[in-house]
This record gives C-alpha cells, structure tokens and sequence, in this order.
C-alpha cells in the first residue's frame, strides 16, 4: 500500500509530505483548493504523461516520490526482479518534471524509462473517476478482470502456454514446408549436382598440388640437359672424386712426417669429397623427378581442367567442392527424408490445436458461467446506488475458430440502464455519474480479485444525493477491508466512513503575499468534524450542523 507521498515544486504545491495508512482514506476541500493537483502530482509518480506546466512559477524542476510498502510475494516484486531493480525492503517511486518538459523516472533510485515506471505503478495503483479510462472500463482488460474474479488465472495462463506451443508447431511446420517446396523445386539439379561431384570426388589442396605438379612437369625438359650435365661434373666422367680421393690416400702417407701441415688439408680435401657425393645425390634425385611420362602430364591436365570446370559450374573455390557436394548431398537426403518428417509434424500441430481447443472450450464454458456470478454481485450491488432499474451484463462472445492466446472468447461489460432500452458497452451507454457508480459497484466486487492493493477514486460521488452518498461510503468502506482505499470527495457521508482525513486548502505563503500555495493537513476527531460540517453546510457552519457531522461520524463507527 501507499505509505507516504512527497511532492516538491509542483503548481501550487511548494512542499508537501503526507503519510498513509491502510483502510480508507478521504481527502476534501473547497473546490479550487488543489486536490486534482495532488491527484495529477500522483499520478506523474505513477508514469503518468508529463507536462513542463506542472512545474511551480520560478523553479526550474518539480519532483514527486510514492513509497508503497508491500507484501514480499506482492508481484511487483517479480516485475523489478526482471528489470534488475534490488526490491528488497520499501519500493519507492520517484519522478522529476522539467520546467522545458523533460522528466525523468526513477525506482529504488535506479534510473528507468517512464514505459517501465508506468507498467509498475499501474501494478500499484489504480484511479478511477467519472471519466476513468483505466481496466473497468477498457475492453481490453474486461476478460482478465473476469478470470480474477472467476479465479481462472491458472486455466488462462495454461491456454496460453497451449496457444503458445501451437503457435511453435505451426511456424515449425511452415519452414519445414518452405524448405520442402524450396528444394522440390530444386531436387532435380541437385541430384545430378550429387552424381557428377561423387564421380568427380573433389579433395581439398588438390587444385593447388595439381597445379604445382603441371608446372614442374612443364619445365622438366628445360632444366633436364642442365641437370645432367652438373651430375656428371660431380658423378661422371670428368668428376674431380677421383683424383681428390688420389691426393687424400697420399697425403694420409706423408701424416707422420709432418702431421701439422698435412692433417688439415686432409680435413679439408674429405669435406669436399663430402659435399660433392651430397651433391651427386641431389641432383641425381632431381634428375629422376625431371623424368615423367608424357601421359602423365595428359592426365594431370586434365584432371585439374576438370576440378577448374566444376568450379566455374558450381560457382565455388576448386577447394570447397567436396563440401559442397556433401552439402548436396545432405539437401538430397533431407528432400527423401522430409515426407516423413512433414508427416511427424503435421501430427504434433494437430495434437497442440487438440489441446488448445480442448483448454480453450473448457475455459469458455467456465467464463461464461463466472459471468453469470459476476452479473449477479455486480447488480446486487446498483439498487442502493439508486440504480435499481439498470443492469449489468458480462457480454462474452464466442469465435471457436480463433487461436488466440487468451482463448475463444471477446470479453466486455455492458449496461442497461433503464428497463426496454438498449443494452450496450458500458463506456458509450452510462452517463458519468452511471458510470461512477457502475465503475464502484465493479471494484466492490473485485476489490480482493484482481486488484491493485492501492485504490484512489476521484470525486465519483458527484452530483449524487445523500442515501446514494452513504451507499457510496459503505462500499468504499467494504473495499478498505481488502485494499487501501483513497478518495478525493464532497461527500460528508462517505467523508465520516474513513480512518484518515486529509483537508486541501489553498493559504497565503509567508512573506510572499501575492503567492497561494496548496497545503494537506491531518485532522483531528474535532477538526475533522468540523469540516464535515462544512462540508453539509457550506459557507456558513451552523450548530444543527456540526450535530448532524458528530451524527454522521458516530454512525459510521
């Protein structure tokens, strides 16, 4: 629930800070005195629209923080969870208004877009007035507010886990058919791509070992003659071996006779004889590399044409054709397989459409029975609002062909006002007042299904009598019961039902005569009957009166 409520530099409001309790709280003034500022001012700390003309004259930036203490499973909880906000302890909303129109919003002191500030206030508060645009009277909220009431939620949310499992099979069973008619369209190529890569059996590097191949091949002839005429200048006839070997054996005879001229030589004369037998065996290797069979040079040619013809068909690299072909070779697979699996997945769509209509019936026929209970509350509830003569009727239109996420049914409240007229949506048919008290008779019944744990109802007694008032407080005083309840009013009768009272007025600011500013003050047991006296009386305060407020607070309890 709302605890606490500070607002800084907002229209007439220089500084207010208020304290809330639970059960219900009213707020009253003279008309012009500032409470639709506050409402506004709370509202723009709920994410509501912003307006730089909700700065006070003068200052540069407004501000208003909301402090809700809640429950730690309250599912808000979950909600800043999944914005990554810390929730332990009390949440606090907080907003600033620019006087150039900028805002900025904040939750637990983490800056947040005002779309995620909104979706969590709309989880805390709801405000309902004569005009209320909220979820009693948006169409689009009416179905989830009958599930709450009917307790349907875990039904609603399976259907949608159903509708959501459909919705996977479907797309699963479409790409699977598009990749199927796709590659019928294509099977023929492929199946002849398949046999005439096989045939081919592309490897990679191969392109590239060909190539090398052909080159060394082509210039063997150039570089033969060369070859052997350098093997035989260190292997043939004229190989100076011999006559090196000649002069080693007769040098090794004269070692003893002078060792230190002649070992070296020796050294150096057998590093030579090295050299050239390493020599002799190199180009002996290269001679016999230089020699191919000119058939030989055929058959690499034409292999590496045809790996290079290939490529320039398939539009790849020579070294990627034996990836393609296994590519091919599975699309071919998957063409001859696909039936079955067509088949498979055609039975897993019709078994989740099975299971959504079978949720989606069951749940229908449930709403519309939590209709006809919810028709029932709702118009026991009208006659004491003097609407005894209206009625109204939770409208539940049916479409079994719809796969919808919430199932087969259009859900909206209707109204008739008035016996032999025309029912129709509660928006269009009820007036404002109607509509206030069609809007209570709702909450009442809603109040501990599907409600927001803090309920603010703006002026929604206007322009009703005094039996009608006092229905009205009732209600409001049965709804504290199960959420905290906040009401702007005129009325003395609900006024004497709350358990907090708070009077708007506008006063004179200290030193500044020319400036009003709104103040919100807590009345006491005198004070308070005081201004429900006022409040029956007008201008003027009268003894019968003040009795008729003690009267009327006395009755309330």
């Amino acid at each position: 629930m709302l605890i606490q409520l500070t607002i800084r530099d907002i229209v007439l409001i220089d500084r207010l800070d208020l304290t809330f309790d639970g059960g219900l709280s009213v707020l009253t003034g003279e008309t012009g005195a500032g409470k639709s500022i506050l409402l506004d001012a709370f509202a723009l700390a709920l994410g509501g629209r912003g307006d730089g003309s909700l700065t006070r004259h003068g200052q540069s930036q407004g501000q208003v923080t909301a402090v809700f203490d809640l429950a730690s499973d309250h599912p808000v909880r979950r909600s800043l969870a999944g914005y990554d906000i810390e929730s332990d302890g009390d949440l606090i909303l907080r907003r600033v208004q620019y006087a150039d129109g900028r805002t900025r919003a904040f939750v637990n002191d983490q800056p947040v877009s005002v779309q995620v500030l909104k979706g969590i206030g709309s989880e805390l508060v709801e405000i309902h007035g004569q005009h209320d645009d909220r979820a009693l009277v948006d169409p689009a909220q009416h179905r989830s507010l009958l599930d709450a009431f009917g307790g349907l939620g875990a039904d609603a949310t399976a259907l949608r886990e159903a509708q959501a499992r459909l919705a996977e099979t479907r797309g699963a069973l479409k790409r699977h058919t598009d990749r199927m008619e796709a590659a019928r369209k294509e099977v023929d190529f492929l199946r002849h791509a398949v046999e005439e890569l096989s045939r081919l059996a592309p490897e990679a590097g191969e392109e590239e070992r060909l190539a090398e191949r052909r080159q060394t091949m082509m210039q063997a002839e150039k570089v033969a003659k060369d070859l052997a005429e350098a093997f035989d200048a260190v292997g043939g006839p004229a190989s100076p071996v011999p006559v090196l070997s000649a002069a080693v054996r007769r040098l090794e005879r004269r070692a003893t006779q002078a060792p230190q001229l002649v070992e070296p030589c020796v050294k150096a004369l057998d590093a030579a004889l090295v050299a050239l037998d390493d020599a002799r065996a190199v180009i002996e290797t290269a001679l016999r590399d230089a020699e191919f069979d000119p058939r030989d040079l055929e058959m690499v040619e034409e292999r590496l044409f045809a790996l290079r013809a290939a490529s320039r068909k398939y539009d790849v690299p020579a070294d990627d054709l034996a990836a393609l072909c296994e590519r091919y070779t599975a699309d071919v697979a998957s063409i001859d397989a696909g039936e079955a699996e067509l088949a498979a997945l055609e039975g897993a769509v019709a078994a989740a459409e099975a299971l959504y209509v079978r949720k989606a019936g069951a749940l229908s026929k449930a709403r519309q029975k939590v209709a006809a209970k919810l028709d029932a509350a709702v118009n026991a509830e009208l006659p004491p609002l003097k609407l005894e003569r209206a009625r109204f009727i939770t409208r539940v239109d049916v479409d079994e062909t719809a796969r919808l996420a919430d199932g087969f049914d259009r859900v909206e409240f209707w109204v008739e006002t008035n016996p032999g007229t025309r029912p129709g949506p509660l928006m269009k048919v009820a007036s404002g007042g109607e509509l206030s008290r069609f809007m209570l008779a709702l909450k009442v019944v809603l109040a501990d299904r599907g409600s927001a744990p803090t309920l603010v109802f703006d002026e929604i007694d206007t322009g009703v009598g005094g039996a009608v008032a006092d229905a009205i407080g009732a209600r409001l005083g049965r709804m504290a019961g199960q959420v905290q309840v906040i009401a702007v009013t005129h009325a003395p009768q609900v006024a004497a039902r709350a358990g907090s009272h708070f009077l708007i007025a506008k006063e004179a600011v200290a030193g500044e005569a020319a400036r009003v500013a709104t103040r919100v003050l807590p009345l006491a047991a005198d004070t308070r009957r005081e201004e429900i006296a006022r409040m029956l009386a007008g201008a003027t305060i009268t003894e019968e009166a003040r009795a008729a407020a003690a009267r009327l607070l006395e009755a309330a309890g």
